[in-house]
């Protein structure tokens, strides 16, 4: 399998370093999970991946083209527009086919009439089924009950065939279930 995703000696943070030095390799097919306690730098792993924490030490290489696409820990709503989740699914450019009945349900209804589990799972779809090949996911469980969490791991291990996902989560069951491998962020990185 080729790198779609290389660190090297990674070191990345905002005011100051927070996570790493960090090196580890993402193939396509392949699911990663990060795992550490709170503060260790988990988001800031990604927000480095994708730009928007500095790189302090270190280098990120993505394979040329390679397209991203990002959930978020916490999703912001948008309130103003009146969208139907099947509205939110087209703007993320996500596939509508083959829904779960838990998001079938749903889709037709607005976005600011769903629980935050439905919001959070139809939103995970959405990055899932878009046309990413690396999915960034930070705490993808959050808001979701046991049946949606279900739904996600099956989501998730559905996006193998199409690319890499790489998952934040403090849920070390959900990510034994749906990665590969994980990977151990140690405390007091970064310094």
């Amino acid at each position: 399998m080729s790198a779609w995703l290389r660190l090297t000696g990674v070191v990345a943070g905002y005011d100051g370093p927070v996570v790493g030095p960090v090196s580890l390799t993402l193939a396509r097919g392949e699911v990663l999970g990060i795992a550490g306690p709170n503060g260790v730098g988990k988001s800031t792993l990604i927000g480095a991946i994708l730009g928007e924490a500095r790189l302090y030490a270190g280098e990120i290489w993505r394979a040329p083209g390679l397209r991203l696409a990002h959930l978020p820990q916490r999703l912001v709503r948008p309130r103003e527009l009146p969208l139907t989740g099947r509205e939110w699914l087209a703007c993320l450019q996500a596939s509508t086919q083959a829904l779960p009945r838990a998001l079938a349900r749903i889709e037709t209804q607005r976005l600011d009439r769903l629980s935050g589990g439905e919001y959070q799972l139809l939103h995970l779809w959405g990055v899932l089924s878009g046309p990413a090949g690396l999915v960034l996911l930070d705490e993808p469980t959050n808001h979701l009950d046991p049946v949606h969490v279900h739904l996600a791991a099956e989501a998730i291990a559905a996006r193998r065939t199409e690319g890499a996902v790489m998952v934040v989560s403090h849920e070390r069951d959900f990510l034994h279930q749906v990665c590969d491998r994980i990977y151990d962020l140690a405390p007091g990185a970064g310094g």
